[in-house]
């Protein structure tokens, strides 16, 4: 069942997070919060959460989130919503679980590159950092890939006390946006290779 309500909650909560951290702080340079953003999340190994979607028509779904990085990660979606997203370390495999027709994209060709790099630094030559926001308690920022900026961007938004990524945007070449938030995090599991697979033999199964 698509969860507007929950999606709600939770949005609220980010705000209310934002209003009890917005306490008087010395300003930090954009260079050192680059810093700072790499460094935690090149500290992800294993990460699971649940997740929110919404898309630019409003659309919301909900699902697992698992990411083992480098190159790894998992998008399992609740019914009613038949989808599944793996990468695999080489490739995004977006299968539609109806259909059984999965499509293969290279992983460096869209903006997952971003998550899954082993060793992340939003100063390499790589990455063209295109915007900073910041708002109290929370930070934006918003990258694209150097050699290939019409693939795609893609905006991490944290918390900053405690510095967590809290959501991201990815708004592709057709410039459609989707915004998955997290919740219930977890990291440093030891989560099963098969996640990471897929299986030509995986069903969507209706409830």
């Amino acid at each position: 069942m698509l969860n507007m309500k929950k999606f709600c909650s939770i949005v609220a909560g980010l705000l209310a997070l934002s209003v009890s951290t917005a306490a008087d702080t010395p300003a930090e340079s954009d260079a050192d919060l680059l810093d700072r953003a790499s460094s935690y999340l090149n500290t992800i190994d294993t990460l699971q959460a649940r997740f929110l979607q919404v898309d630019g028509r409003g659309g919301v779904a909900e699902g697992d989130l698992y990411v083992d990085r480098p190159g790894k990660m998992r998008l399992a979606y609740d019914p009613p919503t038949p989808i599944l997203i793996v990468a695999d370390g080489y490739y995004v495999i977006y299968v539609d679980l109806e259909l059984g027709e999965p499509s293969y994209l290279d992983i460096g060709d869209t903006p997952a590159a971003f998550l899954l790099e082993p060793a992340w630094s939003f100063t390499d030559d790589s990455v063209n950092v295109k915007n900073i926001v910041r708002q109290p308690g929370l930070v934006e920022i918003t990258a694209t890939q150097t050699n290939d900026p019409m693939s795609g961007e893609l905006t991490f938004v944290f918390s900053e006390a405690p510095f967590e990524l809290r959501q991201w945007r990815v708004k592709d070449a057709q410039s459609q946006e989707i915004t998955v938030t997290l919740f219930e995090t977890k990291t440093g599991l030891d989560l099963d290779s098969d996640l990471f697979q897929y299986d030509d033999e995986d069903v969507f199964e209706d409830d």
